[in-house]
C-alpha cells in the first residue's frame, strides 16, 4: 500500500501546486488536502477536507485516513481573504500546536515536513555575514511572522523529542518568489516606487517556487541513497542580490527614507492596503539576510534549479515592466553615482555675482 499524505494550507497557490505535484509520485496512494477555506484552484485527484487545524478535529482526520506523512504548509505571513494578523498568528502557532498534538497521538504518522522560514534568524546590524542552520540570531524576533516561525520550530523540536520514531524535516525557505508569488516581499516589489532606507543596500536571497515544490517533495519521501532528509535545512537559490540591483532589474525607482521615518511610511502603506510593510520587513530591507545552503546540497542532496538572480528575473517577467526600462534606470543610477560630489567632493555652486 502506498503513502497517505496530508497537506495543510492548500487554499494558497503554493499548497495547491504541491498537492498536484505530490500525487503524481508512484509511492503516493492518497493525498488528503486540508484548509479552513475551500481553494479557488483545482487539486487534481486529492481529497479536499475543509477543516481548521486550530480545532481538535484535525486529530480525527489523521486517524480516519491512516495518514503516515504530514506536510505542514500552513505557516505563513499573509492572511487569506479578509483575515487579519490575529488569525494568521493563531493558524501559525495554535494551528501548529493542534496539528503536532494530533500527530503525536497517531501511531500511523512516520514523517513530518514543516515549512519554515529564514525569518527565524531575524535581521540586525551585528548579524553574521552568513547564517548556518546552527547560528543563533543576534536578537530574537520580537513580533510578526518571524516570531511565529520561532515558536513553531520550538513546538516542532518538542514533538521530535516526544516522537523520536517520526522523521522530522524543517525547511527554512528564503524569500519565495516566482511568477505567481504571494508574499509581503512580492507586494513590496510590485509597488510603482520602492521606499528604501537611506544609507542601506541590503543583501537578499530568493528561492523559486519550483524549487520550493521540489524540496518539499524530496522531504516527503524516504531519503535517496547517500542523503538524509530529516533535520533542519536552509533553502535558497545560489548567490545574492542587493536591493539596488533588484530595483534596477524591476525598472522601478526608489525613494530613500531616513530610518526613523520608515516606520511611518510602513504604517501609511499598510493603511492604504498597498503592502504589509511590517517592522520585520523593514529590518530585512535595512540589514538584509544571507544563509548558507551547504546542508541542503550536501546532506539533503538538492541543488536548486534557479539561482537568486534567475528567480528574481522570473518574478520580474511575471509582474511586467516597471515605470522605467531597466537598462535606462541602471544607466541613470550609474551616471548619478559617478558624479564628483557624490565621491566626496561638493556640488557646483553659482557665483554670488
Amino acid at each position: 500500500m502506498g503513502k497517505v499524505v496530508l497537506v495543510t494550507g492548500v487554499a494558497r497557490q503554493l499548497g495547491g501546486r504541491f498537492v498536484r505535484r505530490i500525487q503524481r509520485d508512484p509511492e503516493v496512494d492518497r493525498v488528503i488536502a486540508v484548509d479552513a477555506v475551500a481553494p479557488a484552484h483545482h487539486l487534481g485527484g486529492a481529497d479536499f477536507l475543509q477543516a481548521d487545524i486550530r480545532q481538535p478535529a484535525i486529530a480525527r482526520v489523521l486517524a480516519e485516513h491512516s495518514v503516515d506523512t504530514v506536510v505542514h504548509l500552513d505557516v505563513t505571513g499573509t492572511p487569506l481573504a479578509s483575515g487579519g494578523r490575529g488569525s494568521v498568528k493563531e493558524t501559525n502557532v495554535i494551528g501548529t500546536m493542534q496539528l503536532l498534538g494530533a500527530c503525536q497521538k497517531s501511531p500511523a504518522v512516520k514523517r513530518l515536513v514543516v515549512k519554515s522560514s529564514t525569518n527565524v534568524y531575524g535581521s540586525a546590524p551585528r548579524d553574521p555575514a552568513v547564517f548556518t542552520e546552527t547560528t543563533p540570531p543576534k536578537s530574537l524576533p520580537s513580533g510578526g511572522f518571524a516570531k511565529d516561525t520561532v515558536e513553531v520550530e520550538g513546538y516542532v523540536r518538542g514533538f521530535a523529542r516526544r516522537r523520536p520514531d517520526v522523521a522530522v524535516c524543517v525547511l527554512r525557505f528564503a524569500n519565495i518568489l516566482g511568477p505567481a508569488a504571494d508574499s509581503p516581499l512580492a507586494e513590496y516589489f510590485s509597488l510603482p516606487v520602492l521606499p528604501t532606507v537611506l544609507g542601506y543596500d541590503p543583501r537578499l536571497q530568493f528561492v523559486h517556487e519550483d524549487d520550493v515544490i521540489e524540496v518539499l517533495r524530496i522531504a516527503s519521501h524516504e531519503p535517496a541513497r547517500g542523503t538524509l532528509n530529516s533535520g533542519t535545512f536552509n533553502v535558497a537559490g545560489d548567490g545574492v542580490l542587493l536591493l539596488s540591483q533588484c530595483s534596477r532589474r524591476l525598472g522601478r525607482p526608489t525613494v530613500p527614507v531616513f530610518l526613523p521615518a520608515v516606520t511611518w511610511v510602513g504604517s501609511a502603506l499598510r493603511t492604504l492596503g498597498a503592502t504589509d510593510f511590517s517592522p520585520e520587513q523593514i529590518r530585512l530591507l535595512t540589514h538584509g539576510r544571507v544563509v548558507s545552503t551547504a546542508q541542503m546540497r550536501e546532506t539533503l542532496g538538492y541543488r536548486p534549479e534557479y539561482t537568486t538572480a534567475e528567480t528574481f528575473a522570473e518574478f520580474v517577467r511575471g509582474r511586467g515592466p516597471g515605470l522605467l526600462p531597466p537598462e535606462a534606470l541602471a544607466g541613470a543610477v550609474d551616471r548619478i553615482a559617478s558624479l564628483p560630489f557624490l565621491g566626496g567632493g561638493h556640488p557646483p555652486t553659482q557665483s554670488a555675482s
